[in-house]
């Protein structure tokens, strides 16, 4: 499961977020979103690339883009709130990320760690967000996306974190299965998509890269040219 807080969280936020500060600091999580980044190539973009994170929430994942060097960096997320605890020099914008306000063609790398799964309507909402995403990218531009997907390791990590004795024993599989409890809805409904998921990316873009394993997908494509 991806930590990156959702737009709107079900039951108590209280809860939520009491989870999510126990499941990894600031530092774990920069951590590893570094370690994702270079998975996904980003050592061969340009440090003068337009970068969007999308779905940011906090900016984790910005703070780790402007360690590697990048310069011109903008994180897009529905909550001011979230946008707000943000320190760094990336423009941070109050908007929603079906509907990108950037101009056709504008950017060079949109990225987006673990957002995708918080979508409310599943079937409306990810072709809606994945046209604009592929609007928004210059010819050539990377689409880099990780998020959370069913594989045998996270369906084993799951019912592990269904045993109270396990969640007793380690704080942190407690807060996951918590994380798990408050989003289970959008959650649940993105891992039962696969097969849908794969297609609408396939229609809108040339995959460069598409690696499923230890219960996550890392996706990098490019827009597919206008017939």
């Amino acid at each position: 499961m991806d930590t990156t807080p959702p737009p709107t969280v079900p039951g108590s936020q209280s809860r939520w977020e009491e989870a999510f500060l126990r499941f990894e600091s600031p530092e774990e999580e920069q951590e590893k979103f570094r370690k994702r980044l270079r998975r996904l190539g980003c050592d061969s973009w340009p440090r003068d690339a337009r970068v969007v994170d999308i779905f940011c929430g906090r900016g984790q994942n910005l703070v780790v883009l402007e360690q590697l060097g990048f310069r011109n960096l903008e994180g897009v997320d529905l909550s001011a709130n979230l946008l707000n605890r943000y320190r760094g020099p990336a423009r941070m914008i109050e908007a929603d990320c079906r509907d990108l306000p950037f101009p056709p063609s504008s950017r060079d790398v949109i990225v987006v760690q673990g957002g995708l799964h918080h979508l409310p309507n599943l079937g409306q909402d990810l072709p809606r967000t994945l046209d604009s995403v592929a609007a928004t990218l210059k010819p050539g531009g990377l689409f880099v996306m990780v998020e959370p997907w069913r594989t045998p390791f996270l369906t084993f990590v799951h019912a592990i974190s269904r045993q109270k004795a396990a969640r007793r024993l380690w704080s942190k599989l407690d807060a996951f299965e918590i994380l798990y409890e408050e989003e289970h809805q959008t959650y649940d409904a993105w891992l039962d998509a696969s097969a849908d998921i794969l297609r609408l990316l396939d229609q809108r873009f040339e995959s460069r890269m598409r690696d499923i394993g230890w219960g996550k997908i890392h996706f990098v494509g490019t827009p597919r040219k206008a017939a």
